[in-house]
């Protein structure tokens, strides 16, 4: 798994949501100058998220971005997939986009690949944003 900028960009964005959730709408400003996003490329990023659901927007001047649901039922592995696509670091070993290899029966390194795709998932899928905020919110107060 190669974790794209697109994919980065868009878990810092839905941390900084997280962390205002449930009472904040923020504007993409708000949310580009917390994270450091280009505000251009953060647009397109949670126009993706919303359209896949994650996010709802408010228009107007008291509008804004905010999630679709609760940051604890949002893993961090639906954000990335839906970023950047299956978390396997090769396509043979891939359960959503699986591709067909000749040598799949008896490669040594398809195991080692199936290893590495179930460890990330596992980390991912058991990590959501609301245990991102949480320990984003510890560290802070550990540095006031």
């Amino acid at each position: 798994m190669k974790l794209s900028t697109r994919g980065e960009y868009a878990s810092r964005a839905m941390l900084e949501l997280s962390l205002h959730y449930p009472n904040e709408l923020l504007h993409i400003r708000e949310i580009s100058e917390a994270q450091d996003i280009p505000e251009r490329f953060l647009e397109q990023i949670l126009l993706l998220l919303k359209r896949a659901g994650y996010l709802r927007s408010k228009k107007g001047p008291n509008g804004g971005y905010y999630l679709a649901k609760a940051p604890s039922e949002i893993s961090v592995a639906e954000v990335i997939r839906v970023m950047d696509g299956p978390l396997a670091p090769i396509d043979c070993v891939s359960v959503t986009a699986h591709e067909f290899c000749p040598r799949e029966k008896y490669c040594g390194l398809k195991w080692l690949w199936k290893d590495v795709r179930d460890a990330i998932a596992k980390i991912l899928e058991g990590t959501t944003f609301e245990d991102l905020a949480d320990r984003t919110r510890k560290k802070k107060l550990q540095m006031d």
